[in-house]
């Protein structure tokens, strides 16, 4: 990893591309050049990486002449219309948005679970959403163990997943409703301070939002196994970083919760808090800024046969996109397969 590569990050000025830059600098990432690219809204902006100031260009068709590697963040509309001029360029895309994710042709990774699938890349690789790629370093274990017949999993999700204006609307909301002052919000419907709200994205026409559906159908194609039945939860809740997971897994074989504990143990990028006696349990604050994936209230399911019960939390910035996709370079650089 001496060469050192030339690498784009699209959507430098957004939460997850802040992010991004950031873990390319603290996992030494053999950057050589590093370009932060955004809309012309953030003309002028700059970017610190290394010690030094970097200025912020703006996104246009001739961005990846000489790029290695595009790191995309900033809405599936400009992935879709840049990524193939990338890929064109000579660039590898890693992708932290939903278009691509769905691809037959685009593998969709998280690279402790499936990082063999990376070698059949054409140039675009997909990163999950954020609440899938925590989940599915849970389910790994267990489905390579004992199969897995079904999971119903519900999501707490942290205002940091829809973007900085979220973030902005929770701290405002709060300084609003501590004051007794009114306040209008702008990026959710409901007031999202002291709230909670059961919606992600847009409903579809089955009754579940689009974030529900992406969790189930990305689960089954990084796992690839279409026939693991899934029903999402999908609910936004007044925390800054960290999304937490309540999940429920029937597997095919018996496995006790003290066995699961040991599987969690021995996974890759999974953290193991789990004494609830002494209250110890993974919360986001706690998770906030971790690179792993916690997990805690282990249980086995006293209502079904062959059922695990647990609780997961993870910071969705980190895991859950930038460190994923930092990750999925590495091991592109690693195993010699950038192109």
């Amino acid at each position: 990893m001496s060469k050192g590569y030339v690498v784009a990050v699209v959507g430098a000025t957004g939460v997850v591309g802040k992010e991004m830059i950031e873990t390319l600098q603290e996992r030494k990432f053999p950057v050589a050049k590093l370009i932060p690219l955004a809309s012309e809204r953030s003309a002028g902006s700059t970017i610190d990486f290394k010690g030094n100031t970097i200025d912020v260009d703006v996104l246009n068709d001739e961005s990846f002449i000489g790029v290695d590697f595009a790191l995309f963040s900033a809405g599936g509309s400009i992935s879709e219309k840049y990524a193939p001029l990338a890929v064109k360029s000579g660039a590898v895309v890693i992708d932290n948005t939903s278009h691509f994710r769905m691809d037959n042709d685009v593998p969709l990774i998280v690279p402790e679970v499936n990082g063999d699938a990376i070698k059949g890349h054409k140039g675009i690789i997909a990163n999950p959403n954020c609440s899938t790629a925590q989940m599915v370093l849970l389910l790994k274990p267990i489905y390579d163990a004992v199969g897995i017949e079904r999971i119903v999993v519900s999501t707490y999700q942290s205002v940091s997943g829809a973007g900085k204006d979220a973030i902005q609307e929770l701290e405002s909301q709060s300084r609003a409703n501590l004051s007794g002052s009114d306040y209008q919000g702008n990026v959710f419907k409901s007031p999202i301070a002291f709230n909670v709200i059961p919606q992600i994205d847009v409903f579809l026409d089955n009754g579940y939002t689009k974030e529900e559906m992406k969790m189930i159908q990305e689960t089954q194609k990084i796992l690839r196994d279409d026939t693991i039945r899934i029903t999402a939860t999908a609910v936004r809740v007044p925390v800054f970083v960290g999304h937490s997971e309540s999940i429920n897994i029937q597997t095919k074989e018996y496995l006790s919760a003290d066995d699961a504990r040991k599987l969690f143990e021995a996974a890759p990028g999974v953290s193991v808090l789990d004494s609830p006696l002494e209250q110890e349990y993974p919360t986001p604050r706690q998770v906030a800024g971790e690179d792993n994936v916690f997990v805690g209230r282990i249980r086995n399911d006293l209502s079904i046969r062959n059922g695990i019960e647990l609780w997961c939390v993870g910071d969705n910035l980190k895991k859950g996109a930038a460190l994923n996709a930092v990750q999925i370079a590495e091991f592109l650089v690693q195993s010699r397969v950038t192109a």
